[in-house]
């Protein structure tokens, strides 16, 4: 039996068929090659087509097939992962009456803020654990008083998931509470949608669609559907999870005190708390993990940082010599000492970071010594100081009650360097483990969970291969000395 697993992404959608038994991707496929298009009428704006997403699925769904030799008739179950907090507005046809307003469109931050003001900020935290911010609850509001005639159409709002679930289902609306707690519609303090925000902003329950579990059969594949993307009908669709908590789950990040982490363009940490509470200051987000469920709690905590990859990139760009490659630079970072022999970067050079309040320091060298640093100092100083700034959110979910002990990562991207690594492990103490896995391929293993073909995520995540462990060195005063200079440096 084979598994199926969507993640639609803002660049494009990719498709994976994993063998329920072996545990093994059969084959995998994206479309398309380049990055798809996002509207932007506006500067701040940002909307894609939902129809877009459905036909890059298409398209993804006739490559998978090609290179798995035509084996879609043995698909048991499918599974999607999808962009988070956008907003599909669709008719009592199910047809999108406008394009999807997307999660890094900027224009209801204002919604969002009145609303934290009137609610109350101390009850918001308390009971959506976020501010409303520029969620989908506030990219809502902004409809309902800019395009009013459209908005009286509406039938259900969905996230991209609750869309692609419909379309494979020919019709079936539902959504889930983790789909809600990220659009800021879900109340954790009452275990219901939020009362305040439907009200504060006018919306009428009758907008939700009907809540399903995250890991169940929530609907089956329609006839039409199956012909058209030759996969048996009556496949149940049984599982959806935002991008973050279902990175998470690709890497069996389920229990309280576990964190799944990436360093790409912005670095996101994603750890798991086994009770409901909030940071005051809002400086990370938290949402309802593919795992919450009543009574037991299991949120997911989001730290999501601007300047990490993006900082690595501009430094092989414009500092290292010219041609190096990344295993090259990492070899000349080795060639100096730990903390760079005083020199501490602030990676925060990619626009306001939400874990400094939304203040934008910019990037900044400190300790720069013209008779001592070279290339090398400035590598080393820029990989330390990403690898701090993800200790430095880390002690926020710390202090919240967080015990971390494990950080699970992609082997790909910042987690390739030993270098970032070993720094990353010595200042939060926590081990690091890399695997080889990805987020269709994660949805297609959630899917197994949903429809009953594993009994849990450790069954049916034992498969999942091991790279590597960096444990934390013995003698850590170094990198913690270093850490203490990078905070005092912040600070100014």
């Amino acid at each position: 039996m084979l598994l199926l697993g969507y993640d639609i992404g803002t660049s494009s959608v990719k498709a994976s068929l994993v063998d329920a038994q072996t545990g093994q991707t059969v084959a995998s496929a994206q479309y398309p090659d380049a990055e798809a298009p996002i509207i932007a009428k506006q500067a701040g704006w940002a909307e894609q087509e939902p129809e877009m997403w459905w036909n890059e699925l298409k398209e993804a769904t006739k490559r998978v097939s090609e290179k798995s030799g035509n084996k879609l008739s043995e698909i048991g179950a499918i599974g999607i992962s999808y962009q988070m907090h956008g907003l599909v507005c669709v008719d009592k046809e199910g047809q999108p009456l406008r394009p999807s307003i997307i999660w890094c469109d900027g224009r209801a931050v204002p919604y969002g803020n009145k609303a934290f003001d009137t609610i109350g900020g101390e009850k918001c935290l308390e009971h959506l654990l976020n501010s409303p911010g520029n969620f989908t609850a506030a990219k809502l509001a902004w409809v309902k008083e800019n395009e009013p005639e459209l908005f009286a159409k509406i039938d259900k709002i969905m996230l991209p998931g609750d869309y692609i679930a419909m379309r494979l289902s020919g019709g079936v609306k539902n959504t889930t509470v983790s789909g809600l707690s990220e659009g800021m519609f879900w109340d954790f303090k009452n275990n219901e949608v939020s009362k305040d925000i439907m009200q504060h902003f006018g919306f009428s329950e009758s907008l939700i669609a009907d809540i399903v579990p995250t890991f169940s059969v929530q609907s089956t594949v329609c006839e039409a559907v199956a012909q058209e993307l030759c996969i048996p009908a009556g496949a149940p669709i049984a599982y959806r999870g935002g991008d973050q908590p279902n990175n998470a789950l690709s890497l069996n990040v389920m229990k309280p005190g576990e964190i799944a982490a990436t360093g790409g363009t912005s670095g996101v940490v994603y750890g798991v708390l086994g009770e409901v509470n909030y940071d005051k200051l809002s400086r990370v987000n938290t949402f309802a993990h593919v795992n919450h469920n009543q009574p037991d709690t299991r949120l997911g905590v989001l730290l999501c940082i601007n300047g990490t990859g993006i900082l690595n990139a501009w430094v092989k760009r414009t500092i290292a010599p010219e041609g190096i490659s990344y295993g090259e630079m990492n070899d000349l970072a080795e060639s100096v000492p730990v903390g760079a022999e005083g020199l501490s970067i602030i990676p925060f050079g990619n626009g306001a970071e939400r874990v400094l309040q939304n203040e934008n320091p910019g990037a900044s060298m400190h300790g720069i010594n013209f008779n001592i640093h070279k290339k090398a100092h400035i590598i080393r100083a820029a990989q330390e100081g990403i690898a701090f700034s993800f200790a430095y959110g880390m002690e926020i979910m710390q202090q919240m009650g967080m015990d971390i002990k494990t950080i699970k990562a992609g082997h790909a991207n910042l987690f390739l360097s030993p270098l970032f690594r070993r720094t990353l492990a010595a200042v939060t103490g926590a081990s690091i483990e890399l695997y080889e896995t990805d987020g269709s391929v994660g949805a297609a293993y959630g899917a197994g969970i949903g429809a009953g073909i594993y009994k849990d995520s450790d069954e049916a995540f034992k498969t999942l291969k091991h790279i590597a462990t960096e444990q934390p060195v013995a003698d850590t005063a170094a990198y913690k000395e270093a850490f203490e200079r990078w905070k005092n440096a912040l600070g100014k």
